[in-house]
């Protein structure tokens, strides 16, 4: 039985990509999104009438007379809607449809856009339950995310690099994290200096095992979705956790590995270990995260990334708009 096969049997596997012919070859029980995920498809051939579909439908709502620039802007806020529509044909689950990551330290800002993400779904007919709106893990972010988890708009709050982010989403009711795996992984491995670590001792496992072990041990109903691995050592380390977002290359790999798969996360065992319960405020979750060098850096680092891919992908839109409508 290849790892695959076994990984479904004790974990919702999900695929992490934009691409809907490789969600069609893994048939994944949900799928997730993000800006550079969206933007990569956008470029390719195939998905060009997805694209375009999307900036005629912005140019009839704006009017023939509106600035491009306006079109393209509209065009863009609905794209990754358009990706997401798409997959759900595909997927019998959710999908992750991700917030404007300029927004990660705007309450009021990501409030208003999850409404309109989930406004822009349910005008297509999909309920509710079917979607996930993802925020970065920021105070503000997960203030936001509270909000709407509370009007029955469910959230994945992603860029989680750290235990005092995944508590204080658990305690605002969050449905869904996404700790970031390989992102860590990166980050000590430049600061060490050392090539690689066995998966074992990896660092981002490591830390998305304490979060999985915290939320079982007090009973959080948030559920625990790895996400962001650089090798299968890393995901056949995490078998058991709630949930596992792969990239189709590693969905690849783990199909075409032949081998026996342990379980390494379990709630029973969790349940009995000797964790000390943390209470998560403003000011301690500040203290925590000032602590965190690793944790503090990559998110800025991927609030910066994420806002960079939706600048190349705004200027995509309007490069396309232009030769459609030359």
């Amino acid at each position: 039985m290849n790892l695959l096969d076994q990984l479904r049997e004790m974990t919702v596997v999900v695929a992490d990509t934009g691409d809907i012919q490789a969600i069609e070859t893994y048939k994944p029980r949900d799928a997730t999104t993000n800006p550079s995920l969206i933007t990569a498809a956008a470029q390719m051939p195939q998905y060009q009438g997805i694209v375009d579909e999307t900036l005629k439908t912005a140019r009839a709502d704006c009017g023939a007379d509106a600035p491009a620039s306006q079109v393209a802007s509209l065009a863009f806020e609905r794209l990754a809607v358009a990706f997401g529509l798409k997959i759900l044909q595909i997927i019998p689950g959710r999908v992750s449809t991700e917030v404007d990551a300029r927004l990660s330290y705007d309450i009021e800002g990501t409030i208003a856009k999850g409404r309109d993400i989930i406004k822009q779904y349910e005008a297509a007919g999909i309920d509710r339950k079917r979607i996930l709106i993802k925020v970065a893990a920021t105070w503000e972010g997960i203030q936001a995310a509270a909000v709407l988890e509370k009007e029955g708009i469910h959230c994945n709050l992603t860029l989680l690099f750290g235990l005092h982010q995944a508590i204080a989403c658990a305690e605002n009711g969050i449905t869904l994290i996404s700790p970031f795996v390989g992102r860590i992984l990166d980050w000590y491995k430049k600061d060490t200096g050392r090539d690689s670590y066995a998966p074992v001792e990896d660092p981002g496992v490591l830390s998305v095992t304490q979060i999985y072990n915290y939320y079982k041990k007090f009973g959080y109903q948030t559920e625990v979705m790895g996400a962001s691995f650089r090798n299968i050592g890393e995901i056949t380390e995490l078998a058991g956790s709630d949930l596992l977002t792969i990239a189709p290359s590693l969905l690849g790999e783990l199909q075409a590995t032949e081998g026996e798969l342990p379980r390494k996360l379990d709630a029973a065992r969790a349940a009995t270990a000797d964790i000390e319960k943390l209470t998560m405020d403003k000011a301690t979750f500040d203290r925590m995260h000032e602590e965190n060098r690793m944790a503090n850096e990559k998110l800025k680092e991927g609030i910066d990334g994420f806002t960079k891919a939706l600048e190349t992908l705004e200027e995509l839109l309007k490069s396309r708009l232009a030769a459609l409508e030359a």
